[in-house]
């Protein structure tokens, strides 16, 4: 009897736990409260085969039960074989059509949600992003507007955005959860998907595909705005003075450090060629690296030893960090030069306060 009672606690724990856990996570980064088409139409899909699956256990368990019940061997009853349905037509027709009408009732509005995402017919009308994923890092250009940025992705809310995917090394997945479903980058080809935020906001961006060491930080951000604020961020992006000279004399130091070695992968401003993140509004950045606390204590570490933080990036292979290594008076330095790269008002934090 103590046995079985332990039993049944460990069923109800682990029955319980999924209900538990279903509450953690993240407004900005989950698939179940949509702010956006492409999340509406996964969240759809996802309550359709939710109650498909439901009723379907309801029906068997319900007819499991009454088997049990009604056929269980009575006390004193002889051992016999019960009547065999084997070539009974109408159970057999019955059994074989249900899982068919099931099938179609998930499968007539995946496939017709799958073309739907995938319809290019508004492309040449819409704004259009080149999306690049590095190891473990995301760049973005927008055509025709001579910005670049990288980890955060700024766009107007209430528009469809064209997003044309490739990956510069290994496969990545490019995933937003809580306004678009996923699009793998390959290195061979590119895919396109469009995207629609509904509402101003900040949301969060993972890769899901494995690519390394590294992948579980290989996050972003998409900073939706309204559409005159998007405009105001455009202009101010394209005005931006990349030999402007810093306030501080530790910051104006830094610039010239940058300059001298950090500006052969990085750059300032629209360079769609550089090899390392576009750090042209760093200083209105939410993480570094897309998952280090923003503060400058942990930029310091970051430039002084970028592996200790995030293995495998290719930043802790630069030509400056092996054969000069900075000391950290430099690297303070160039944390303050970064830190005042902020081109405009429209920012992350101005976003979330719009919500």
């Amino acid at each position: 009897m103590k046995g079985w009672m332990g039993k049944v606690r460990t069923l109800l724990l682990l029955s319980v736990l999924p209900l538990i856990l279903s509450g953690c996570g993240k407004e900005n980064l989950t698939a179940f409260l949509p702010k956006g088409y492409g999340a509406q139409v996964s969240l759809d899909l996802i309550v359709i085969s939710l109650i498909v699956m439901i009723v379907v256990f309801i029906v068997v368990m319900i007819i499991y039960t009454m088997v049990l019940v009604r056929y269980r061997q009575k006390k004193g009853q002889e051992n016999f074989i019960p009547k065999q349905t084997e070539g009974n037509k109408a159970l057999e027709i019955i059994w074989t059509v249900i899982p068919i009408i099931l099938l179609v009732i998930i499968a007539v509005p995946t496939v017709a949600a799958t073309f739907n995402l995938a319809d290019e017919s508004d492309k040449d009308d819409s704004l259009n992003v080149n999306v690049t994923a590095n190891q473990y890092w995301w760049h973005f250009n927008y055509q025709g507007e001579e910005i670049q940025t990288s980890q955060d992705l700024y766009i107007p809310t209430g528009e469809k955005i064209y997003l044309n995917m490739i990956s510069s090394d290994v496969l990545h997945s490019f995933w937003v959860p809580s306004i678009a479903g996923k699009m793998d980058t390959n290195p061979e080809n590119e895919n396109t998907m469009y995207i629609e935020a509904y509402e101003e906001g900040v949301y969060w961006g993972k890769c899901a595909e494995l690519c390394g060491p590294s992948h579980s930080l290989m996050d972003f951000k998409i900073v939706a705005v309204s559409p005159d604020e998007f405009d105001q961020w455009v202009e101010d992006m394209q005005n931006v003075d990349p030999e402007a000279e810093p306030e501080t004399a530790s910051a104006q130091e830094g610039q010239e450090l940058f300059e001298n070695s950090c500006i052969s992968c990085h750059a300032i401003g629209s360079s769609p060629t550089a090899l390392a993140p576009n750090l042209t509004n760093f200083g209105d950045r939410t993480a570094i690296a897309g998952v280090i606390d923003y503060n400058k204590e942990n930029l310091v570490e970051w430039i002084l030893d970028p592996e200790k933080l995030k293995e495998g990036n290719k930043m802790s292979s630069a030509p400056y960090l092996v054969n000069d290594e900075l000391n950290e008076e430099e690297a303070n330095q160039i944390a303050d030069y970064l830190l005042q790269l902020k081109p405009s008002e429209i920012t992350p934090e101005s976003a979330n306060n719009n919500e």
